[in-house]
């Protein structure tokens, strides 16, 4: 899937004196079902994570708290996100490889997932990475 695919898209956002709400629905507000929500925090200073691809997994991150950066890499191209609103989030196709840096202080990155944890769908060399974007079949697993 072509870095295009992936798309900062804001969700709904309920304002109130009291205290602002926003919500996710799978497939209505992310283009799939939600199968898994993990969230990162406490990252240090300096630090990043991710630094790898995912064969077949679809996701959407929210910067729950403060904010970060998220390169995605298509084997072609790069581009940088920066998320630091609680009512966006970034959709990652399958395919991307991805890096998230530059992590306020109280930055908080929640993740919605397609499906459970499966490691056989981690790509985690980028050469072996950019071998399979270019040979897409070889990908899936």
């Amino acid at each position: 899937m072509p870095l295009n695919d992936c798309r900062i898209i804001e969700l709904p956002k309920i304002t109130d004196p009291r205290g602002n709400l926003t919500f996710v629905e799978g497939d209505n507000h992310v283009p799939f079902d939600i199968k898994r929500v993990y969230y990162l925090y406490d990252v240090p200073g300096g630090s990043d994570r991710g630094s790898h691809a995912h064969r077949n997994l679809h996701q959407f991150v929210i910067a729950m708290s403060g904010s970060f950066d998220i390169v995605l890499d298509d084997g072609d191209r790069q581009r940088r996100f920066h998320l630091n609103r609680s009512y966006y989030g970034l959709y990652i196709c399958p395919m991307m490889w991805r890096t998230l840096d530059n992590f306020s202080s109280g930055g908080v990155c929640m993740v919605l997932a397609s499906a459970a944890f499966d490691p056989a769908d981690y790509i985690r060399d980028h050469d072996e990475f950019l071998r399979l974007a270019r040979n897409p079949e070889a990908a899936t697993v």
